[in-house]
């Protein structure tokens, strides 16, 4: 369909709630999306030259060959539906969450005696699955953990068919298993330490300990007190696991706190769990994400595709930015939950600390398994996009202009090999043609035009072009720069750096005077920072050995009878200019011949005629 057909279909949307599936010409969905208006929402992919569209946007619409929609009766429906069709197609441009290998469920027969096991997904068989947790690894551990805790059988023995028959396993003389292949304790016993640990999984922490401290305080009184000392010890085992174990505190939690960090090259979440104002757990994960995605829209994708498939849910989520559709999805899961489940963004206190922390870890995360390589690469490609250059640069050359008044122009060019600078490609120029009064404008031509000239001459020294040429200046610089590009038919990227009152770059602006705002990527912004520096650091060396080099001309180099050798042996046995201007016939004498000296004598104490 062209864009026109697709503009007209979307038009004839209704206004009602539904989801909508974005495909490329080979029918593969790759964008899944929700609308509590249809007809708004699609419309506005295809309208003509949106500027509100990202880069992530655009290039989505114009992979986009035909939609299709499906109408729900509810934002609460489109957002379960949403999530459940991410989950099955995996679209390219949604961000994901790992699949549902990753998070893998723990499923309890109906069998007598059932066992606790590890299962990729829930099925249809009757039995009772509970999750998704962590990882297969951690979600393991955990069973084995609740088995400890509550004396329950890990080994091969079945039950009925097994007890009796042979003696009990290492796990019980360890006081791992209370022994149920003796037959002692019963099956009801067997029954109900089996639904107490459901209760733990299905995150009834606080219910389950005070129902067991309850039936401790009732055998005490009773004076069973090995009875008694027996659910202490689970209790205690309990209490331990909700603290220590990592995929159980996300069960025992009742507040869960999000932090999100975009790398310069991945992106991270991380999620604290904390019961009782106490942390007792994380989970973190590294994905990737479009370059201009914000935290919000991130979050927003992350939080339905972790909540909705989960069977046990916080009371309170916190989040360190306000997203889309967080009142919907605090309705779903209060209902999935049967009490209510709170979303909100905590600005102080000790939730906001809470919230720091979380992003640490997030960050923590993202940078430990991202190689500089890695940012530095998608440092490029984020400059890329927002210079809509084909490729990301490969050669960035930036060029400055210095100058004492009228006296010492000077210009400088700095290389950049992708993030890191090429000093063996750096240039100086001292000015040939703008030697009157200071003028930018006119000495960045004339440098421009001398490099660029070098090359089209096949001077090596001055190959290859720059992917992207950087001038330090606004508008009228980079206009000046088009304009010797035109001349000598070198067409090439040309960016002004525009700086703030801290004299940092702070955008990059074209000849027509469109700017690019840096501070929506601190990885780019830290990189244009970079070469600005680098730029006006050589710039200003070089000035100040030319101005050196033009003050001891000035002084010494225009009297007769003084070279090279007697200038230095003067400048080493007075140290200064003024000194020697200062020094008598004597003193001079000792340093250079007579006559030699009688000249500079001269030279710095003759009265020069009237003009």
């Amino acid at each position: 369909m062209t864009k026109a057909e697709l503009r007209a279909k979307a038009n004839d949307l209704p206004l009602a709630p539904g989801v909508y599936l974005m495909m490329d010409k080979t029918g593969k969905v790759i964008y899944v999306g929700k609308a509590k208006k249809l007809k708004n929402r699609v419309s506005q992919y295809f309208q003509e030259n949106n500027a509100s569209h990202n880069e992530k946007t655009r290039r989505m619409v114009s992979q986009v060959d035909h939609f299709d929609t499906i109408f729900v009766s509810s934002e609460f429906e489109a957002l379960i539906l949403e999530n459940s069709l991410i989950k099955q197609h995996m679209p390219h441009y949604n961000i994901l969450l790992k699949d549902d290998k990753g998070y893998p469920f723990v499923r309890l027969g109906k069998e007598p005696y059932p066992r606790f096991s590890m299962a990729n997904k829930p099925a249809d068989d009757g039995a009772r699955y509970f999750g998704p947790f962590g990882g297969r690894s951690e979600t393991r551990a955990a069973i084995d953990a609740i088995c400890a805790a509550f004396k329950l059988p890990t080994c091969a023995r079945r039950f009925p068919r097994d007890i009796g028959k042979e003696r009990p396993c290492l796990n019980h003389h360890m006081g791992r298993c209370d022994g149920f292949c003796r037959g002692v304790p019963d099956e009801a016993e067997y029954t109900r330490r089996i639904e107490q640990a459901a209760q733990l999984l299905s995150g009834h922490f606080r219910v389950l300990t005070r129902a067991m401290r309850e039936e401790m305080q009732r055998e005490a009184e009773q004076l069973h007190f090995e009875q008694a000392a027996a659910l202490r010890d689970r209790i205690a085992a309990i209490e331990s696991l909700g603290k220590r174990q990592k995929v159980i505190a996300g069960i025992c939690a009742d507040t869960d706190i999000w932090g999100v960090y975009r790398g310069a090259a991945k992106c991270g979440w991380a999620v604290i769990h904390v019961e009782d104002g106490a942390v007792t757990g994380r989970e973190t994960d590294v994905f990737t994400a479009p370059n201009d995605e914000s935290e919000a829209d991130m979050l927003a994708a992350l939080l339905s595709q972790y909540y909705l498939p989960r069977a046990v849910l916080p009371r309170e989520i916190l989040l360190p930015c306000e997203v889309e559709d967080a009142e919907e999805l605090a309705g779903v899961l209060t209902g999935r939950a049967g009490r209510k489940v709170s979303v909100h963004v905590p600005q102080r206190g000790d939730k906001a600390e809470l919230l720091r922390m979380a992003q640490r870890n997030a960050r923590e995360d993202v940078e430990r398994v991202t190689t500089l390589a890695e940012r530095e690469n998608r440092t490029l490609t984020t400059l890329q996009q927002m210079l809509s250059l084909p490729q990301p640069p490969g050669r960035m050359e930036s060029y400055d202009i210095s100058n004492t008044g009228s006296s010492d122009i000077v210009a400088s060019m700095v290389v950049y090999d992708g993030a890191k600078p090429k000093k063996s490609a750096y240039r100086r120029f001292k000015m040939k043609t703008v030697t009157e009064h200071p003028d930018d404008y006119a000495s960045m031509e004339e440098v421009l035009t001398r490099r660029l000239r070098r090359y089209l001459d096949g001077d090596e020294k001055f190959a290859p072009l720059p992917d992207v040429m950087l001038i330090d200046g606004g508008a009228t610089h980079a206009a000046v720069a088009e304009k010797v590009c035109a001349a000598l038919n070198v067409p090439l990227p040309i960016f002004g750096m525009v700086k703030d009152d801290h004299h940092h770059t702070r955008a990059l602006i074209t000849a027509e005077g469109r700017e690019i705002d840096l501070h929506a990527n601190p990885a780019v912004f830290a990189l244009i920072g970079q070469i600005q520096d680098e730029t006006h650091r050589f710039a200003i060396t070089f000035h100040h050995e030319s101005h050196s080099k033009s003050t001891m001309h000035s002084a010494l180099d225009d009297i007769p009878g003084v070279g090279k050798t007697r200038k230095a042996a003067l400048l080493k046995a007075f140290r200064s200019v003024k000194a020697i201007r200062e020094a008598d016939m004597e003193a001079l004498t000792k340093v250079v011949p007579k006559n030699t000296a009688k000249a500079v004598w001269e030279h710095f104490h003759s009265e020069k005629p009237e003009p």
